[in-house]
């Protein structure tokens, strides 16, 4: 790993090359996951719903951003989208300094991409709640939102956490994609690296010895948070063995 300590042509250290991509990966990754996160409950809750029209909007949603590959919609919001905007609109956002430019719209992909991935699981967890729940909390005079807010929701969430766990760490592995549109993230440094040295399998061992930090770093938190949010009885981390009875 010599290589990251040696001089890159603009005079600094190839491992600061390295750390910037990091920096700009994190950056990416746990702004996509917020907002991927609180778009993805209202998607959920609209899958969920009994309207039929806010039903049908939601799964419209969730099958467009879901089943269209990453790549293209990241070329989609880069390539296009200024395109057909109105031209001075357009011109604004194709004149953003970089690595702006090619942030938001990485930002915009990602976001929409993982909320519909999310808001299937908000769906399926909401699913798994007795029906009993919502007709008891229409009974005791709950409005919709108050349902959600107060009974629903948290349940739902807390039995998702797992799921959620590998969603976060695929929207770090995802970031990854922003390089084809020139967000020098962490593999776009590593390829930067290579161009320069040669040195493939150093520069892309480092970069990979940073995504499984990034990967074990997300899995520790989460393993936190669920064990934090756990309610006994509700999901079934760390219970103890019961032996059957004959």
């Amino acid at each position: 790993m010599n290589i990251l300590l040696e001089t890159s042509p603009d005079g600094t250290l190839y491992i600061e090359w390295l750390l910037s991509g990091l920096i700009w990966t994190l950056t990416l990754a746990l702004s996509a996951a917020f907002f991927s996160f609180c778009l993805g409950v209202l998607v959920g809750v609209a899958r969920n719903s009994r309207n039929l029209a806010i039903a049908i909007a939601g799964r419209a949603y969730v099958q467009v951003f879901r089943n269209i590959p990453l790549i293209v919609q990241m070329f989609l919001w880069y390539f296009v989208l200024p395109e057909l905007l109105p031209t001075a609109w357009g011109d604004a956002i194709k004149q953003l300094a970089q690595p702006w430019g090619s942030f938001w719209p990485a930002l915009i992909c990602l976001s929409l991409y993982s909320s519909a991935r999310v808001a299937e699981q908000i769906k399926a967890g909401l699913a798994s709640l007795p029906i009993g729940q919502r007709e008891a909390c229409e009974a005791l005079g709950l409005t919709t939102f108050q349902r959600y807010q107060k009974v629903q929701l948290p349940q739902t969430l807390r039995i998702i956490i797992p799921t959620l766990t590998s969603e976060a760490m695929g929207v770090f592995k995802n970031t990854s994609v922003a390089l084809t549109i020139g967000l020098l993230e962490l593999t776009a440094q590593a390829q930067q690296i290579n161009e320069f040295t040669y040195k493939t399998f150093q520069a892309f061992t480092a970069a990979t010895a940073c995504y499984v930090f990034l990967a074990l770093l997300v899995f520790t938190v989460m393993t936190l948070i669920e064990r934090r949010m756990h309610v006994p009885g509700l999901t079934p981390i760390n219970q103890p063995n019961v032996k059957k009875v004959k």
